[in-house]
């Protein structure tokens, strides 16, 4: 998505070659209209594939999903990381370690959302290790939903997330993938 990779040049900000700080648009602050354009593109892509669930992570692949589920006319569910009071029992919960933040997670969504014969689109803003990704697809196998891909917003292909998922079979559809950020320099793979 040529939209996305101008913005990611424009507004994100290198940290180190391993972190894209991209909060004036995606992480922080939310851009309604890319993330309206992200979910378009999305919803085009898969149209045809017979999903009927988009599936996400608390707080950042929140917005991307809620525009790809608003033009493909499918719900959202997200995985929480923190267990609300008014969460009961039913849940199913998966591990999930954050790379940005350093931290392990405990992620759930209730059974009640997430169903036997579901076809799900994992999405999320960022693919690096994939350990977001792959606490999804857990939340989706508990359930017995199949997952038809993963669409990520922005893969940081130097890391070995796209590789761990795809050697387990899954389908990753990345709209921008960054090949480097070496130099303080944003680098695409075409």
């Amino acid at each position: 998505m040529e939209l996305l990779k101008q913005t990611i040049v424009k507004q994100g900000r290198v940290l180190d070659e391993n972190i894209l700080k991209v909060d004036s648009f995606l992480t922080h602050q939310i851009d309604p209209n890319l993330m309206n354009k992200i979910g378009q593109h999305v919803a085009q892509t898969y149209k045809d594939k017979g999903v009927t669930k988009i599936v996400t992570i608390e707080s950042s692949g929140i917005a991307p999903a809620v525009f790809i589920g608003l033009h493909m006319g499918l719900p959202v569910v997200f995985a929480r990381k923190q267990k609300s009071l008014t969460m009961n029992n039913e849940l199913l919960t998966s591990e999930v370690y954050s790379f940005t933040k350093q931290v392990t997670n405990t992620i759930a969504i209730s059974n009640k959302y997430l169903e036997e014969g579901d076809n799900v689109l994992v999405v999320d803003d960022f693919l690096a290790n994939g350990q977001a990704a792959l606490g999804l697809i857990e939340l989706c196998k508990q359930a017995g939903a199949t997952i038809e891909a993963v669409s990520i917003v922005i893969e940081k292909s130097f890391q070995d997330g796209r590789q761990l998922l795809e050697e387990q079979g899954y389908t990753v559809d990345s709209l921008a993938r960054v090949i480097s950020l070496k130099n303080n320099e944003i680098e695409f793979i075409d």
